[in-house]
């Protein structure tokens, strides 16, 4: 993250009223990670790789986050914790799918192609950064807002591990760095998705529960 994107004021939960920004946000954010989508499936086919197949999902199920998004941005609290725990929902059988994928690829795995593997890693990147900068300032709000920061922060980190995997690759001539970063967005899906799932029982609970999670996320940190 740049400096200037710390600059934001972090607003809490009940005090968002700039829902217009929010709205623009979630549009583009949409529209960015719809392209990717189709841009990282096209890449991943072509070059074997199971680490761009994963991320390309990943970006489906991101645009499908923020259409959801936006679809209850202005409903109520408990609608708005119900929507999150669907995403949770998708966001945990996204993991578990790579997850066992790549120890299935473990056995029958090519090796990918590296240099379009750090190249489409490197663009992904970019459009995922753009986008976690843009939502950084409505990180700390309700589930929902909560899951779209989560899900661009971890988005991020993925990408710069499917880099250093196609350095991998390109210096071992092997598949295992590959299935390896795989297996990595796995776990940091399945993380994400517990942690909104938590927010979301809590918000639904009321508001006393949701703000004792609220209160123990922040004691103990998001892990990374």
């Amino acid at each position: 993250m740049s400096a200037h994107c710390c600059e934001h004021e972090v607003p809490a939960a009940q005090s968002i009223t700039n829902l217009p920004r929010y709205r623009r946000v979630l549009w583009l954010a949409l529209a960015m990670n719809a392209a990717m989508f189709v841009v990282e499936l096209a890449a991943g086919f072509s070059s074997g790789s199971l680490s761009l197949l994963a991320d390309s999902i990943d970006f489906a199920g991101d645009a499908l986050n923020y259409g959801v998004s936006l679809a209850v941005l202005s409903a109520a609290l408990a609608w708005r914790a119900r929507a999150a725990m669907l995403k949770a929902a998708c966001m945990v059988g996204f993991g578990a799918w790579v997850l066992g994928h790549a120890v299935w690829s473990l056995w029958s795995g090519a090796v990918p192609d590296a240099p379009t593997m750090g190249a489409i890693g490197f663009l992904a990147l970019c459009a995922n950064v753009a986008v976690a900068w843009m939502l950084y300032a409505f990180r700390e709000g309700d589930a929902n807002m909560r899951s779209v920061w989560l899900c661009s922060r971890n988005d991020a980190i993925g990408n710069i591990a499917v880099m250093l995997a196609a350095f991998g690759v390109m210096g071992t001539g092997r598949a295992w760095p590959d299935l390896l970063v795989a297996a990595g967005m796995a776990g940091l899906a399945l993380h994400g998705g517990w942690q909104v799932w938590r927010q979301a029982r809590s918000e639904l609970a009321g508001p006393s529960a949701a703000a004792q999670t609220h209160t123990h996320g922040e004691t103990h940190g998001p892990m990374h």
